[in-house]
């Protein structure tokens, strides 16, 4: 399958709280913010006992653990906090492509493992387009579709460092040709406006749920923003063009009505990963125009 990175519990029993994923030899062990009644001393000594009985499980060294804190309802503009500064950076395969993942400093890895079908599924229809990778994070839908032969992939974020990570992706897997593959540091919502008509084919579009970075012109809140992010980018593409999109935001409703695409297909179920059924939270669609 090609698949080392992938999730293995994730709070399945009440008194266990944690989100456990694989990162090859590695672990992300998340433990979810609740009231526990314990004190600092009392909580370190229970998590302590946790990471004994998953090494005995696991085979993997509390060495090779790294342990997280983060809300239960985490939405991902959380991605861009920043924990330390270890730069820990571990490279890691995904089906034949490179990705660095980052275990310790910081709250999300560098690799939304619950996306690994949709990355299959633009690869796989990117062969000759130029593909506008929006949000991008940290450019593993931009690495996926550069692998599938797009004709130019446009990866856009407002943070630098975050952008920075998404070209190292492309340099690791010899994606380098700067006249094909461009990186954008930009608020999306006004980069949205500058595009010309008919300038990509497939369009990926990941945005947080709710964002506020002094960057910003304006504030993002998906759900009253999504009808107009949408609108804009498929202004910008071609006719028949394909756009990816998704949100973390469980109470979101797509306002189809006000939507000026030719075709709209609820793809969540079909790109849930086995390792997520049951337990995903977030939505995707695939978006025609």
């Amino acid at each position: 399958m090609g698949i080392s990175c992938y999730r293995v519990y994730d709070h399945d029993l009440p008194e266990f709280p944690f989100a456990i994923e694989f990162y090859e030899d590695k672990i992300y062990l998340a433990e979810y913010l609740r009231r526990h009644g314990m004190t600092d001393e009392e909580h370190e000594t229970w998590l302590d006992q946790c990471i004994a009985v998953i090494t005995e499980i696991t085979e993997i060294k509390p060495a090779s653990i790294f342990v997280r804190q983060r809300k239960r309802m985490s939405h991902r503009d959380e991605q861009y906090e920043k924990i330390d500064s270890k730069k820990e950076f571990f490279t890691v395969e995904e089906n034949g492509l490179k990705f660095l993942v980052n275990l310790a400093d910081y709250l999300d890895t560098g690799l939304f493992l619950d996306h690994r079908i949709t990355r299959q599924m633009a690869k796989e229809i990117a062969p000759g387009k130029r593909v506008l990778n929006l949000f991008c994070y940290t450019g593993s839908f931009s690495v996926y579709t550069a692998a599938g032969g797009a004709a130019s992939v446009t990866s856009v974020d407002l943070s630098k460092t975050y952008l920075n990570w998404a070209e190292d992706h492309m340099v690791i897997n010899r994606f380098k040709d700067k006249d094909k593959y461009f990186f954008v540091h930009a608020d999306v919502k006004q980069y949205l406006k500058t595009l010309q008509p008919n300038s990509f084919d497939l369009v990926i579009m990941d945005p947080p749920t709710f964002s506020n970075s002094k960057r910003m012109k304006d504030f993002l809140d998906i759900q009253r923003d999504h009808v107009e992010l949408i609108n804009d980018v498929l202004a910008a593409m071609t006719t028949g063009g394909t756009l990816f999109f998704s949100t973390n935001y469980t109470k979101f409703i797509l306002e189809t009505e006000q939507i000026q695409a030719a075709d709209i297909k609820d793809i969540t179920k079909a790109t849930t990963p086995f390792d997520f059924e049951g337990k995903l939270k977030r939505w995707c669609y695939r978006i025609t125009k």
